[in-house]
């Protein structure tokens, strides 16, 4: 892609969000990419929406935000439900939001319960890290600091970006999984049931497929879990059990600094309630040079939504607190300092 692409790419996104802010939940909008957008990666190719703030600095470095929508929805509705490209406008850095295709999901769901979408170089995780490399590599005209790439998704987008995390640890910085469940939580359909249902029951043995997943690339990843106390699609022991997860593979990839981790033992716990939303817990746990490593927001009332989302979109809940806005604080607290240089090449 040249400059005049990527120019025509920008209206034409805004375009397509325009229009999904407009539309109901019940009217979703059919997500109608550009032809220029696709990109081919382990068979499959995948389409995604981009946006970049106006005004970016081509020769100054800005983070990079890889957003996964949930079953049902789309890039362009997931973009405005999260109103994510506000957060971007207000800090400076890019968004992608790859689409899944609906002839691999009929519900449009990532399929993070699959074997073949759990490793790294095949499936969906390499085609979205093949997309997130067709951002940061283009012609565009903004530089990506690669030391500050993050992946963040939403339910089924929650759970793949938790494989992201775990089987691309060099390109990916940090996670957030919101009302999502643990890497290898299932294997197969009925699986994803039960653990939607009930939790995998095997959060801290599957720490070490995490650790096992990475590979000789295994660091330790920043981790946010983002959970509602009355979700009923996926329950909130799920989220538990993933932060539980998440802590057994920074302890195992780096023990001399988070080998104190313990869920039990949260570094900082605080209740706080929006003005007219749910009250939420935040819990945060740092590793011994300080840096923060896991934050937990337990929002109470709140079912399987985005907390903080637009009104009227699908999986969306405004009385937040603000998901969005939590996510970036995280992701800028977690990388300002010690970052570890994973500058990628290209997925293998």
């Amino acid at each position: 892609m040249n400059l005049i692409d990527w120019r025509e790419l920008y209206a034409s996104n805004q375009a397509l969000i325009d229009r999904a802010g407009g539309r109901s939940s019940e009217q979703p909008l059919a997500f109608r990419a550009p032809a220029s957008l696709p990109v081919r990666s382990a068979g499959r190719t995948l389409r995604f929406v981009v946006h970049a703030p106006p005004g970016l600095e081509p020769q100054t470095a800005v983070p990079l935000m890889c957003m996964l929508h949930g079953c049902s929805q789309d890039a362009a509705g997931f973009a405005a439900a999260t109103r994510m490209n506000d957060a971007a406008d207000r800090h400076g850095f890019v968004v992608v939001y790859p689409q899944q295709d609906r002839g691999q999901n009929q519900q449009g769901c990532w399929n993070w319960f699959l074997p073949d979408h759990q490793a790294r170089g095949a499936g969906e995780p390499a085609a979205i890290a093949a997309t997130v490399q067709q951002v940061i590599g283009s012609t565009a005209p903004w530089t990506i600091d690669p030391r500050r790439v993050f992946v963040a998704g939403l339910s089924a987008g929650g759970a793949m970006a938790m494989i992201l995390a775990c089987t691309y640890p060099d390109l990916f910085s940090a996670v957030a999984v919101h009302s999502g469940l643990t890497y290898r939580s299932a294997t197969d359909l009925s699986g994803a049931f039960a653990a939607m249902s009930r939790g995998a029951g095997r959060d801290a043995s599957l720490g070490h497929a995490v650790h096992a997943a990475m590979g000789d690339r295994a660091r330790p990843i920043p981790t946010m879990v983002i959970h509602g106390s009355a979700d009923r699609t996926v329950a909130p022991v799920n989220a538990d059990q993933l932060l539980t997860q998440a802590i057994t593979a920074n302890r195992l990839a780096a023990p001399e600094t988070c080998g104190d981790l313990d869920i039990a033992r949260p570094s900082s716990t605080s209740r706080h309630r929006r003005d007219g939303g749910h009250a939420y817990v935040r819990s945060r746990w740092t590793d011994r040079r300080g840096a923060l490593m896991h934050e937990l927001l337990s929002v109470e009332e709140l079912g399987h939504a985005w907390s903080g989302g637009t009104q009227g979109h699908s999986w969306s809940d405004p009385r937040g607190p603000d998901a969005t806005e939590a996510i970036w604080q995280f992701f800028r607290e977690a990388t300002t300092e010690d970052v570890p240089d994973h500058t990628p090449n290209a997925p293998a």
